[in-house]
């Protein structure tokens, strides 16, 4: 069973009954393949180990004023004309939110999905985490320029041996690690075992299967290049970040995130995060939340670390997403945007603009353009990690262009 289904399709009845029919429930280490990834990606609490991201006693308030916009046409990258609804449909949308000068102007929700549910953002947890590390970075806690064993001794036994913190923040040390999402014997299989969400694939040697996130750092002892001589996208980096936070503020990522990020940015419903058996947290990209409450925080972003005039993320964290230093990047990456850059875990789509990119597989978007007061969000259960052979991120991002074209 490898088809999916679309929004406009009948919806299989995956983890229902009493009890659930052997083929409709979610398969071990399954949760990410179609059609259960349809189900399992607004269910994470059912499938893992979790740990609350709480929020605070007051929410940021969202002034709503929704357009229709189902009808409004654009040039897909295939070349036909097609709509923003189709779009949605084709593209497998849980949920798609447009904030546009100071207003929610379209928020829908798919599948099931519903206001609060918590949707699972795959790597855009990378800029939620991140962005706990400015705040430290702007408190004096941690400092970019220092190597990565001032605050984690252990990793000098490690492929991280004599990199710095800032080189672990624009994926640019030189550490081994295949980010090949299909591919059971990659380090991204390995990061999911480490996790608690797949089982070790049958023929795994016992010595190369993690018993958490830490041991499986422990593991990863080979260099491919000198740290800060080139940029590769590598999940791990962010698991590293997180146990150099967690050493800086001496708490678990978790209580942080809540303290620093979450409760004060106003989120409406609490969000949690994916931890392995010791509590660590899957920084890199185990977090859910709503499809509002991500808003939020693009929302936080757009308006320069404020809520409502109050500091919640430093100016010079957002000024430094915004237009720090994007000289490295890669052939995959300039596929994407090709005057693209990648800063501070976060995607630049154009060096020359202020605007920034959340990405995350299986199709989680953030859009953040501080130029036009804009904020896009699109939560997803693509079949695929990285869309297939369509276009669907290109797709997105010419819709939301058409819609604001629209509105403006």
């Amino acid at each position: 069973m490898t088809a999916s289904y679309r929004n406009s399709q009948p919806s299989p009845p995956i983890m229902q009954g009493t009890p659930v029919p052997a083929q409709w429930r979610v398969p071990p280490g399954g949760y990410d393949t179609p059609p259960f990834n349809r189900w399992s990606f607004q269910n994470m609490r059912q499938l893992a180990r979790t740990a609350d991201v709480r929020r605070g006693e007051t929410v940021w308030d969202m002034p709503a004023a929704p357009e229709d916009v189902d009808a409004v046409r654009f040039a897909a990258t295939d070349g036909r004309t097609t709509t923003w609804a189709d779009m949605l449909d084709a593209t497998y949308t849980d949920g798609a939110l447009i904030w546009l000068d100071g207003r929610i102007v379209v928020e829908s929700y798919h599948n099931g999905m519903n206001p609060r549910t918590q949707h699972i953002i795959y790597s855009m947890s990378k800029s939620l985490t991140s962005t706990v590390a400015g705040c430290l970075i702007a408190e004096g806690l941690m400092d970019p320029a220092a190597p990565v064993t001032e605050l984690a001794p252990e990793l000098v036994r490690t492929a991280w041996k004599g990199a710095t913190l800032r080189q672990v923040l624009d994926m640019t040390t030189g550490a081994v690690f295949d980010e090949t999402y299909d591919n059971p014997a990659a380090e991204v299989w390995k990061l999911d075992i480490a996790a608690g969400l797949r089982p070790a694939p049958p023929g795994m040697p016992a010595q190369e299967i993690p018993a958490d996130i830490m041991d499986l750092i422990g593991m990863l002892t080979q260099s491919e290049a000198a740290h800060g001589a080139r940029f590769s996208y590598r999940s791990i980096e962010t698991e590293v970040l997180s146990l150099l936070i967690e050493r800086a503020a001496g708490m678990h990522l978790c209580p942080l995130m809540s303290e620093r990020l979450w409760a004060p940015m106003g989120a409406g419903e609490d969000g949690f995060f994916i931890v392995d058996g010791a509590g660590f947290a899957l920084s890199d990209g185990g977090f859910c939340g709503t499809l509002r409450d991500m808003a939020r925080f693009g929302r936080l972003m757009l308006e320069d670390g404020l809520r409502d005039g109050t500091r919640i993320v430093p100016r010079a964290w957002i000024d430094d997403v915004r237009a720090g230093d994007h000289g490295l990047f890669d052939a995959h990456g300039r596929e994407m945007f090709p005057a693209g850059r990648y800063r501070n875990m976060f995607w630049i789509p154009d060096r020359a603009r202020p605007a920034h990119m959340c990405l995350g597989i299986h199709g989680q978007h953030i859009l953040i353009d501080p130029e036009r007061g804009l904020v896009a969000v699109k939560l997803s259960s693509w079949p695929q990690a990285l869309g297939g052979e369509a276009e669907p991120l290109a797709d997105w991002l010419a819709a939301v262009e058409a819609v604001v074209q629209q509105l403006t």
